[in-house]
């Protein structure tokens, strides 16, 4: 089968497309046949090395696929049955690959295979955030930046519909738009205007009940200065570089402010996690809380080029890989 295999860490050109074997399925695993794979930030990660990897190594955590094999002991999932995953083990840029049993989900009639392949790591991600992390309500005012991204449009779609106040950030005047179009009430052009003084005139001054930043670096001081007393700092990634230092006194004892780092594996601990925060991703698209536009489709050998036009922003919306 043909697959995509990282030798070292580096740029996309690390990327490569080759012939390889695939064995069977052990007792609780099953062999799948991928129908759509899902392109994210953190293959980006796991590429460059900034999320190390045991190499060489396949990449990819998210696809959508129909059940060829299973093994012995498996008794959650038959054989044809169509599924989705979003998780370790490592290797989803495949024709096929063998999971286990318990780290996949049945996907919904109703729920394409694309969709369902660039939604289940954005969803689960975007149903922590909103429901546990920090239990949005209706009323709270949200600060997200790159609300123009894959995550920003389902995230901001399913906050308006839980009845938040939504600012968007976005890095360019034509994401503008698309912020509007996908859940924000309002949305700020961090290159040409400083996101705090824009937020202090949409809503006051140190009055967001909480940030959702997946930015970092770049953005953490001025969310960290638009929040409200005893706000509510979500700090879950890094694209334009890790926040290793935080000052408590200054950043966090100043007003009070609740912090957390959190990903999707601290959400998804159990099966039972995972299932019903499947389910309410699933559940939200069915009644059109949010939906999915898929911005672009890559072949399975231009993978570097998919990773590319995901590190250079030029995406405007969720993408996949088809195999």
């Amino acid at each position: 089968m043909k697959s995509i295999l990282i030798e070292k860490f580096g740029g996309p050109e690390v990327l490569v497309y080759k012939d390889v074997e695939i064995g069977k399925p052990g007792p609780k695993e099953v062999l799948i046949k991928n129908l759509s794979i899902g392109l994210n930030f953190i293959d980006v990660y796991h590429r460059t090395g900034l999320y190390p990897i045991p190499l060489p190594s396949g990449i990819g955590l998210e696809a959508c696929g129909v059940i060829e094999k299973v093994g012995s002991e498996v008794n959650l999932f038959k054989v044809g049955d169509r599924i989705t995953h979003a998780s370790m083990p490592i290797g989803a840029y495949s024709e096929k690959q063998i999971m286990p049993e318990e780290k996949l989900v049945s996907v919904p009639d109703g729920v394409s295979d694309e969709v369902a392949s660039c939604i289940t790591l954005k969803g689960i991600t975007a149903e922590y955030l909103l429901h546990r992390a920090y239990p949005l309500k209706k009323g709270d005012k949200v600060l997200y930046h790159a609300a123009a991204g894959g995550l920003g449009q389902i995230l901001c779609q399913w906050a308006n519909a839980l009845g938040a106040q939504v600012i968007g950030t976005v890095g360019s005047k034509d994401k503008e738009e698309i912020a509007k179009k996908n859940g924000c009430h309002h949305v700020i052009n961090y290159s040409e205007k400083n996101f705090v003084e824009e937020v202090e005139k949409i809503v006051g001054k140190n009055s967001i009940d909480v940030v959702y930043d997946g930015v970092g670096i770049k953005t953490f001081k001025g969310s960290i200065e638009t929040l409200k007393i005893r706000g509510m700092m979500v700090a879950f990634g890094n694209a334009s570089g890790y926040v290793d230092t935080i000052d408590v006194k200054k950043d966090i004892n100043a007003k009070g402010l609740f912090f957390t780092r959190p990903s999707i594996a601290h959400y998804t601990v159990t099966r039972e996690e995972l299932v019903e925060s499947a389910k309410k991703v699933f559940d939200a698209i069915l009644s059109a809380k949010f939906k999915v536009d898929i911005s672009r489709k890559y072949s399975l050998k231009d993978a570097a080029q998919a990773h590319k036009d995901l590190e250079t922003r030029v995406l405007t919306g969720p993408a996949v890989i088809i195999p």
